[in-house]
C-alpha cells in the first residue's frame, strides 16, 4: 500500500506521466488499470494541462469514479477509483 498524507485519498497505485503528453497520459491509465482490480483507488501525477479534460472523460467512459483531484503550479493529481 502506498504512503498517502492526510490531505490526499488513499489510494493502492501512483501513475506518474509527468512530461509526457496527450495521448500518453491516457494511453499509460488503460494500462495501468488492467493490472488493477476493481474498487483500487488510482492516483495520477500529471503535468499535461489536456488531463484535465482527458481523464475526466476516461473515468466516464469506462464506469470509473474520479474521487478527488487538484492541482498546482507544477502538476495536475487525480485519484481514481476503479470500476
Amino acid at each position: 500500500m502506498a504512503d498517502t498524507t492526510d490531505a490526499s485519498p488513499h489510494y493502492d497505485t501512483v501513475l506518474d506521466t509527468t512530461g509526457l503528453y496527450c495521448p500518453e497520459p491516457i494511453m499509460l491509465m488503460h494500462n495501468k488499470v488492467r493490472d488493477m482490480s476493481s474498487g483500487q483507488v488510482l492516483k495520477v501525477v500529471a503535468t499535461d494541462p489536456a488531463t484535465t479534460r482527458d481523464v475526466p472523460k476516461f473515468c466516464q467512459f469506462l464506469g470509473h469514479e474520479l474521487v478527488d483531484r487538484s492541482e498546482s503550479a507544477e502538476s495536475y493529481v487525480y485519484f481514481i477509483r476503479l470500476a
